[in-house]
């Protein structure tokens, strides 16, 4: 079994089991577990094959937004990720074509359900949460709904501690701490009516939403909309891209930090914003072995810390890098990486293979737009926020959620106070990108007890100044991006070092030995386990050798959360310059040797996951004149699938660009009018056939 069984900082459940078959095998699965993560559990990543080729199916998003994962349930093709598993349920394979169940009796039509709101949110993570406390909060009547069974978004997926300020968004705490705290206060409120399993269909142009509560359609005519449903991630062009195995992180983290699933061995990493190496710290802490991570920029755009928390516990990291091929028969075996010059192009001679079994993707997020496009279409006052207004970290979300709330009340009470201009100043400094990497300054001081902060990068994030009880540690500037700097008195309290999201505080006490002093170590790896005279490498801030120490002692403080702190005797010389040390061998991320040939020109790599098509098909026909990406669907079919044009119409728009198609020449598919697929018969409220 694939299971994680003990994680640093995530409780494991004991969970009830149910039995299942796959393709006749039975099986175990966790009671209310969806389909594709019992079969990840049991080690089944492969759900079937493509009727267009043949090639293996398995998942993409885990986020009901694609196709990639449908397998028959009881007869009816589901979405693996979004379908619960049951007691008996009989789950098989799509090999080709799924074929539709017979239907012996006609369903009884009923009336649809129809409501009034004033306020509709759609989506319950960050920013939909934020807003809707502002709405409760004003006694405002509001449906908020959701299309998973439990609030927060991707908040209740991030196991780290959040960047950003204090006082507006929970800088500090563990993003699923946040979630379940946000989730609670709409819950419990009385004006907010929450709908989970909830989908939002489509807004039409007579001013109602279609939604999908619970598998019954319903419909519901709001005052106002606010869309708060977040972002879809996009994908890339690269030979192999439609293995089994190539998969986006967002799908990762729903596996390993919600369903406590391990999906992998051996994972490679493309994307180094913070999404990307967020996943990657995430494999550490459940466990897996991160090959490496590849960035096509020369630096990664994610936090600074957060790319040196990852080097530190012993990740490569190559920027100006981008990927070549996935290798494999149906899924990954290996990666293959090239560098890349300042205009992407490949250089030759520079390819390196990895051996891995997942690759994941994390280049970049596209706001879930339609809504908001649909309700202005409509006449209907709509506001958006979090990711589904501009792409941006998680606590930038939730403060500009809170704004939106605000908005939606002035209008429903125009006498409400104006929102302070400050508010919009600080919404700008939390949705801000990081500064420019700047040198460390090293402290002169080296007597009794203090704190040394590597930060090298101006962000949004003041934990550290906001829970130091001395008032030592300052932001330099900015009270939220500023870069921290202490002067003053420290008493050892470690408050900064268990708080620091970025583990890039460290302390060191010269009070008993002044030529060996004691380092004090912040880590949350600790199901790899460091104790009491273990021998570790230590490194400095950009992960570099510092040589071999034993540790004096490893536990968690009382108010640490599970960050435990690591002390350690070193040399005076290199005690200032110790951040952490290595926990993962150097013989993980380990070239192979065997050279693997590729092609110049890939035509093969594929744009369309659903339909199978191929770059190739596109460029030819963008080559004989095809602007319309609409005509491009009637010929090649490329965004006609179940997915609705989620996934290639950014790839397309890439091959585009390649092939010197003026911008304004592009005309942009029309999009399908149901957000996701539906069967025929909800909309009669009738049974399901």
């Amino acid at each position: 079994m694939n299971r994680i069984t003990t994680h640093p900082v995530l409780r494991v459940p004991d969970r009830e089991t149910v039995l299942f078959y796959w393709n006749k095998t039975p099986f175990s699965a966790g009671k209310d577990e969806v389909i594709s993560s019992a079969l990840f559990a049991n080690g089944i990543k492969i759900f079937g094959h493509h009727h267009k080729d043949g090639s293996a199916q398995g998942i993409f998003c885990a986020n009901g937004q694609c196709a990639k994962c449908t397998v028959i349930a009881n007869g009816i093709p589901v979405k693996a990720c979004m379908t619960k598993v049951t007691e008996n349920m009989i789950v098989e394979s799509v090999e080709g074509l799924p074929k539709l169940p017979e239907v012996n009796d006609t369903p009884q039509i009923s009336d649809i359900e129809q409501l009034t709101t004033k306020v509709l949110i759609i989506g319950g993570g960050p920013a939909g949460l934020s807003a809707a406390i502002q709405l409760e909060e004003n006694g405002i009547s509001t449906i908020l709904i959701d299309d998973k069974d439990e609030l927060g978004g991707k908040l209740v997926l991030q196991t780290h501690k959040f960047f950003g300020s204090v006082e507006d968004s929970h800088a500090g705490m563990r993003g699923m701490d946040i979630g379940r705290m946000l989730s609670q206060k709409v819950e419990e409120s009385s004006n907010i009516e929450v709908w989970k399993n909830s989908t939002a269909l489509y807004v039409f142009n007579d001013k109602k939403v279609g939604i999908l509560k619970d598998g019954v359609y319903k419909i519901v005519t709001p005052n106002m909309i606010l869309n708060a449903a977040g972002a879809r991630e996009k994908f890339l062009r690269f030979k192999g891209n439609s293995l089994a195995g190539v998969y986006g992180a967002g799908a990762f983290q729903t596996l390993v930090n919600r369903d406590l699933v391990k999906p992998t061995k051996r994972l490679f990493i493309i994307g180094g914003g913070n999404v990307g190496i967020i996943a990657g710290y995430h494999a550490l802490q459940a466990g897996i072995q991160v090959v490496g991570l590849a960035e096509a920029l020369p630096q990664c755009g994610g936090y600074k810390v957060h790319e040196d928390k990852l080097k530190r516990l012993g990740v490569p990291i190559y920027t100006s890098h981008s990927i070549l091929s996935a290798n494999g028969k149906e899924s990954v075996s290996s990666v293959t990486i090239t560098k890349i010059d300042k205009n992407f192009t490949p250089i030759k001679g520079t390819q390196k293979s990895f051996e891995c079994d997942t690759i994941l993707i994390a280049v970049g997020l596209e706001s879930v737009s339609e809504f908001t496009q649909e309700a202005e279409s409509a006449g209907i006052k709509v506001f958006s926020a979090g990711d589904a207004d501009q792409i941006a970290e998680a606590s930038s979300a939730m403060f500009n959620g809170k704004i939106a709330g605000l908005k939606i009340v002035q209008q429903a009470k125009p006498e409400t106070r104006e929102i302070p201009s400050s508010w919009y100043e600080k919404a700008d400094i939390l949705k801000s990108h990081p500064g420019p990497v700047q040198e460390l300054t090293s402290l002169t001081k080296e007597e009794g007890i203090f704190p040394v902060i590597h930060c090298k990068q101006e962000i949004p994030c003041n934990p550290c100044s906001t829970v130091c009880p001395e008032g030592s540690i300052t932001m330099e500037g900015d009270p939220i991006k500023g870069r921290p700097l202490f002067d003053g008195k420290c008493k050892g309290c470690m408050k900064c070092l268990t708080i620091c999201p970025g583990l890039a505080i460290t302390l060191v006490d010269y009070r008993k030995d002044r030529e060996n002093p004691v380092v004090f170590l912040p880590y949350e790896i600790s199901n790899i386990e460091v104790q009491k005279n273990n021998t570790i490498t230590c490194v400095d801030v950009d992960g570099n050798d510092l040589g071999k120490y034993m540790i004096l002692g490893a536990r968690p403080t009382k108010d640490s959360d599970n960050t435990w702190i690591v002390r350690v005797k070193v040399p005076r010389p290199i005690a200032k310059k110790v951040v952490g040390f290595t926990i993962q061998e150097k013989g993980v991320s380990e070239r192979l040797t065997k050279k693997i040939p590729h092609d110049q020109i890939q035509d093969d790599e594929i744009v369309c996951l659903c339909e199978r098509v191929t770059a190739g098909q596109i460029r030819d026909l963008v080559r004989q004149g095809a602007t319309d990406m609409n005509q491009i669907k009637a010929i090649s079919r490329a965004g006609m699938g179940p997915c609705g044009y989620k996934t290639c119409e950014n790839l397309m728009n890439q091959i585009f660009m390649a092939e010197k198609t003026a911008r304004e020449d592009i005309v942009k598919n029309v999009r399908r009018p149901l957000y996701v697929e539906v069967p025929l018969g909800k909309f009669a409220n009738g049974e399901e056939k």
